[in-house]
């Protein structure tokens, strides 16, 4: 009996039938388990598909620098990829593993030598720190540590503060916490909005904003002393006059204008460039119609200089001319999901969106239209002739552009 063992032959652990019938099967799963079809999608201001994860991606950052763009996806990898290769045929990129986890949000840091992340399973923040290696990539390390626990609900959106002073975090019930870059709480809002849509750090750094059940957008200062010493968060002003829910907000690169879009089927555009202290309230500048935002939830982008607004709804995409509030383009069935993330890059060049496993860039060309009319009008009044050098050479490059995408209007 002590022997028997020995005739019945074994293969990686098992009897030599057993193993071939675990082959077989394996093979069946394996012809089962086909790639998904990736979504496709074309359209003449379509710039490059970025197709490297293997997974469905749910937020963006661009680096303030412009040189980089970082994705996560639920594949457990947040890809770092190379702006400058956009418009090439071959779009390169750098994976960061997430151990054992996946990261539904991305932001790098200022100085781009970092980016966080939120888990989707932990529950929390983890820093992950990037190191130019010698031959030119990076290497991904995360921090020991990741941060404590502390939200109750999930969490809805992240921010680094451009001057590096602060983190936000938000989760969908009415809590924004501000912590240190050590992973300490510095100050905890409660919105007061019944649930947070959304939130997010001004480009200033010095506001946070939210949005929610609620028909306004509610915007806090969060304020240093002189030696960089938190001190406290003040309320600082409100957008009023949506009738509804707000989906949605952004600000420009300046932090001068901010646009809303909400369930009452509109979407406005703000002056926020007021002396809130001396009970300067914003001003609203536009109102413009969008009746998918009545019916489903939207996000909305702002080009850098507010000329350009871009809502997403479901899978489709539109873009607005702020100035006189029209429709110029629409893009409808960009992705094989509902759209997660949209943003323009630092230039306002280009439009990114995603939702299902590929970045979609498409040219901004309601953007350059919009520096044609500015450039044309401030001609006529410019008076020096440096000055108007300065702005025939913007308008050349607009209307090049514009020329080369085939959209110049005559």
């Amino acid at each position: 009996v002590g022997l028997s063992f020995s005739f019945c032959q074994k293969a990686n652990g098992l009897p030599l039938d057993k193993s071939l019938r675990s082959k077989k099967q394996k093979q069946h799963q394996r012809v089962r388990k086909e790639k998904p079809q990736q979504h496709n999608f074309t359209h003449r201001l379509l710039a490059a598909a970025l197709k490297s994860h293997s997974g469905n991606i749910s937020c963006m950052d661009f680096s303030s620098n412009g040189k980089y763009l970082a994705t996560c996806a639920d594949d457990r990898t947040v890809r770092i990829w190379s702006t400058k290769d956009f418009l090439q045929r071959e779009h390169r990129s750098m994976r960061a593993n997430v151990e054992l986890d996946h990261a539904t949000l991305v932001r790098f840091s200022p100085d781009c030598r970092a980016f966080i992340v939120w888990l989707a399973n932990g529950d929390t923040l983890r820093v992950f720190k990037m190191t130019k290696r010698e031959d030119g990539g990076y290497t991904f390390t995360a921090t020991p540590e990741d941060f404590p626990k502390k939200h109750k609900a999930p969490v809805i959106n992240i921010g680094i503060a451009d001057t590096g002073k602060f983190i936000m975090t938000a989760s969908s019930d009415t809590t924004i916490l501000i912590w240190n870059l050590k992973g300490h709480v510095l100050s905890t809002i409660n919105t007061n909005q019944m649930n947070n849509t959304h939130a997010a750090i001004s480009p200033c750094s010095r506001f946070v904003a939210s949005c929610g059940f609620t028909p306004d957008v509610k915007v806090w200062e969060v304020c240093f002393g002189k030696k960089g010493d938190f001190q406290e968060v003040v309320r600082a002003f409100e957008l009023k006059g949506h009738s509804a829910a707000v989906h949605f907000f952004a600000f420009s690169n300046d932090s001068r204008r901010m646009a809303s879009v909400s369930k009452d089927g509109t979407w406005k555009l703000w002056d926020t460039d007021v002396e809130y202290k001396k009970q300067q309230d914003p001003y609203l500048l536009r109102t413009g119609c969008f009746e998918e935002a009545s019916t489903m939830p939207c996000r909305l982008a702002l080009s850098p200089d507010a000329q350009v607004l871009a809502l997403a709804s479901g899978s489709s995409i539109h873009l607005y001319n702020t100035r006189r509030g029209e429709k110029e383009e629409c893009f409808e069935q960009v992705h094989g999901e509902c759209i997660t993330d949209l943003s323009f890059d630092i230039t306002g060049r280009l439009l990114a969106s995603c939702g299902d496993r590929a970045v979609r860039l498409f040219h901004n060309t309601p953007g350059h239209r919009a520096v044609v009319e500015e450039m044309q009008g401030l001609l006529k009044r410019a008076s020096n002739e440096s000055t108007r050098q300065r702005l025939q050479q913007q308008l050349t490059q607009a209307q090049e552009a514009l020329r080369s995408l085939g959209t110049l209007k005559k």
